[in-house]
């Protein structure tokens, strides 16, 4: 029997997120990014269509390297202007009955002990629906802005967060016992203070003496995603998260990843198979497969190449603006986004990366591929995928907002379901724990809402 697979909407509240140039497509509703009633509908939306979760995206500076200027992003509206998803996550989280909230931070640039607070609360008002993706952040014009003046070295910023995550674990999982708040009326005590310690953290970047500033919540610790590919990326990944999330161009190079994540994962004394591996992909169905396949040609004429490689820019530090665009890329080390870079020059050996194709690859679905086709061709490439890439699940991109994440549960989903890669839909199931609401980790992980024994936030409990 084939295995379900988990489904993230990939989203970010911006009018451009992966597909620049896309915003002008006449279904396209992401210029009203910063309605409270879109989002509402778009929530809606995606759990209606099937999803697990909506997975948001975050940067915290402009893409100011193509040209050594944001100009380009700021005329294509790449991922600016912006709004902050952890204060999107409430909201998403009420719109809907099922829906897990993944959100993006940076450890970075937010001190650990106000980000623990920030999560603790998200993880209470969304009743143990919210997943933090944990990332060191790759923009240099966000490191400027942001105090630091330049950014850390690459590994240096791994070697941070592992420090940085010592530091929520102790507030999360080591702060509270789990009766310390009482409330209690007849003694007085809201909280008894023989039941909650200090984090006693005192490390090479941080000090933190106090207990957190929240009781415990529904999952503790949020449940944790990472992405990243590099080798020092990786094991911080294998280390620490609970899910990864890959972007390559096809499920051979995908495979590679995963496997060394589970070879890393069983190395740091974790169950390789805890760990969930998802990939991003972009998906554009319709009732045919030359119907398909017509759509994929009309978003093409959407596409704006300059917003594209502004985009591409930012994600690996490499200015493409004065560059052949027909002559190939060579592969060369920055200390930006480094996975973000091999995707294009090294990755694929029989390929020839020039400027002029990274812009095109870019602009339809960012850095993942396309899966285009009718109904049961998109559920075979998205089996193919799961299977050669051995994968758990998808970040599924959409060009066309919040229309194509419509089409996947119009099309692609009951497809799915028919084979046994998709969960019934909610609600629909004589099985009460199929309608009831599940934490974050009981979607993703399939256990219990707290950490496993064997993660290292685990060792952290009293």
């Amino acid at each position: 029997m084939p295995r379900p697979l988990l489904f993230n909407a990939f989203e970010m509240p911006v009018p451009v997120h992966q597909s620049p140039g896309l915003w002008r497509h006449p279904e396209d509703e992401s210029r009203n990014y910063a309605s409270p009633a879109h989002w509402e509908r778009e929530a809606r939306t995606i759990e209606a269509a099937g999803f697990h979760g909506i997975f948001l995206a975050d940067v915290l500076g402009l893409y100011d390297v193509y040209g050594a200027s944001p100009d380009a992003a700021l005329r294509g509206g790449v991922q600016v202007p912006q709004l902050d998803p952890l204060l999107l996550a409430p909201l998403l989280a009420r719109a809907t009955e099922h829906l897990a909230v993944g959100v993006t931070a940076s450890v970075t640039y937010a001190a650990p002990y106000d980000l623990a607070r920030r999560f603790a609360t998200l993880d209470a008002l969304t009743d143990g629906r919210i997943a933090w993706n944990v990332v060191t952040s790759y923009q240099e014009s966000a490191a400027l802005n942001l105090g630091l003046g330049t950014q850390l070295p690459h590994d240096e910023r791994y070697d941070r967060a592992d420090e940085y995550m010592d530091v929520v674990y102790a507030l999360w999982e080591g702060s509270y016992e789990e009766d310390a708040y009482t409330a209690d009326r007849d003694s007085g005590v809201v909280v008894d203070p023989a039941k909650v310690r200090g984090a006693g953290h005192h490390g090479t970047y941080f000090d933190v003496t106090a207990p957190s500033l929240t009781a415990p919540t529904r999952q503790r610790t949020p449940y944790l995603f990472q992405a990243g590919a590099s080798p020092r990326g990786l094991a911080f990944a294998a280390k620490h998260a609970e899910a990864v999330f890959f972007s390559g161009p096809t499920p051979e190079h995908v495979a590679r990843w995963t496997g060394r994540l589970r070879e890393e994962a069983e190395t740091a004394g974790r169950d390789p198979r805890s760990v969930k591996a998802f990939t991003n992909v972009a998906v554009v169905v319709a009732e045919t497969g030359d119907a398909a396949r017509e759509r994929l040609a009309e978003y093409t004429r959407y596409v704006d190449v300059p917003a594209a490689l502004a985009l591409f820019g930012g994600w690996t530090g490499v200015d493409l603006s004065d560059a052949d665009p027909d002559a190939p890329l060579e592969h060369v080390e920055t200390d930006a986004n480094r996975s973000a870079l091999a995707s294009f020059t090294t990755m694929d050996p029989d390929a020839a990366w020039t400027p002029r194709r990274v812009a095109e690859f870019v602009a339809i679905g960012g850095r993942g591929p396309v899966i285009t086709g009718s109904p049961e061709e998109v559920a075979d490439e998205v089996e193919r995928w799961a299977r050669v890439a051995d994968v758990d699940g998808f970040n599924v991109n959409a060009c066309v907002r919040p229309a194509d994440f419509e089409r996947f549960g119009r099309f692609v989903a009951p497809v799915l379901r028919e084979r046994g890669l998709l969960e019934p839909a909610r609600g629909t199931s004589d099985d009460d724990a199929v309608s009831s609401v599940r934490s974050a980790r009981e979607v993703f992980g399939g256990a219990g809402p707290r950490l496993p024994r064997d993660h290292p936030g685990a060792a952290h409990r009293r």
